[in-house]
């Protein structure tokens, strides 16, 4: 991939971002393939942003039919309804993101992201998954992390006003700016797994990791005890909810006061609903660090980010099991 030069028209459509980051950039996002599984609301930004960067091609895969829900979020969905008759998410914000950029390749791939073989992630540099269970995340993490390729793993999930990024880059070797003008060096992160980091005791976590991250794990562990998809859990289950916090609190000596029964209420009246203006900032936040991630240029998040609406605030968390 790194000895492809870029094309006389790329190189004429791409001339500002060259002169932001780079001829060597660019053709490194320019030769980059990208799955992408799940068409929220959060999804279909990073999606819109990463197409105008000039990525070489997308995958999309969300097998589901149009809902009022995804009406709600998704821009990318035709206001004809005509147009739906049985035809995927997928298959519909496909034929929109191609208007985007016709120099990107944008597909559609059919099934159930489990049901392929390890072999078939080879082809990608990125794999991205939405609002998707805690075991679906796992095991497509560890696929990825098995090939001999390096492949960057990443989850989202906006719940409402609340949205939640994380990365997993394994072993990322990439250069830093220095203070002094064309100095650089070179750095290396270790990133661990989405099982991995979500091990991590959480009494051996910062006194100050954002409370988010807490009742994002507690509704998860819920959803995964109980055998519930993705948003299944809502306000109904707030006792069960409750209970659930209560008993990882005491087995992980942490007070209960670090995962408000208020912060927990309002994730649940969410369901799987969106709010675009926080799918606009949180695709454009995983937009950029897939970006920098393909091609070099900047300091990549290290592994999780979060944002609340309410305070306004974007939260990096590096979470990770402490070595022995």
């Amino acid at each position: 991939m790194d000895g492809e030069e870029l094309t006389e028209q790329e190189t004429a459509l791409y001339d500002r971002q060259i002169r932001v980051w780079g001829v060597d950039a660019q053709r490194r996002l320019s030769k980059s393939h990208i799955l992408v599984s799940g068409m929220k609301g959060v999804v279909v930004e990073f999606c819109k942003n990463i197409i105008l960067a000039g990525i070489g091609s997308l995958t999309l895969m969300d097998n589901r039919l149009v809902t009022e829900e995804a009406l709600s979020s998704n821009f990318l969905i035709p206001p004809d309804e005509k147009m739906y008759s049985g035809r995927s998410l997928a298959e519909l914000c496909c034929d929109s993101l191609r208007d985007f950029n016709p120099m990107v390749h944008v597909s559609v791939e059919k099934g159930d992201l489990l049901s392929f073989d390890e072999d078939f992630y080879d082809k990608f540099d990125a794999v991205v998954v939405s609002c998707c269970s805690f075991t679906i995340k796992r095991t497509l993490n560890e696929k990825c992390r098995r090939r001999s390729k390096q492949i960057g793993f990443y989850t989202v999930d906006c719940r409402d006003a609340c949205g939640e990024i994380f990365v997993d880059l394994q072993k990322y070797n990439y250069m830093q700016k220095k203070a002094e003008p064309d100095n650089t060096i070179e750095c290396q992160l270790q990133y661990p797994s989405f099982e991995e980091a979500v091990a991590a005791p959480w009494r051996s976590l910062p006194k100050k990791v954002t409370k988010l991250y807490y009742a994002m794990r507690v509704i998860e562990r819920l959803e995964e005890s109980e055998g519930r998809n993705h948003g299944e859990v809502s306000v109904s289950d707030l006792p069960s909810v409750l209970k659930m916090r209560n008993e990882l609190c005491k087995e992980q000596s942490l007070n209960e006061s670090h995962i408000p029964d208020g912060l927990l209420e309002r994730l649940l009246l969410a369901g799987t609903s969106e709010y675009p203006p926080v799918c606009a900032i949180v695709g454009g936040i995983l937009g950029q660090e897939v970006i920098k991630a393909i091609s070099g240029k900047g300091d990549p998040l290290k592994n999780f980010f979060f944002f609340d609406a309410m305070d306004g605030k974007g939260i990096i968390e590096d979470i990770s099991t402490p070595a022995n």
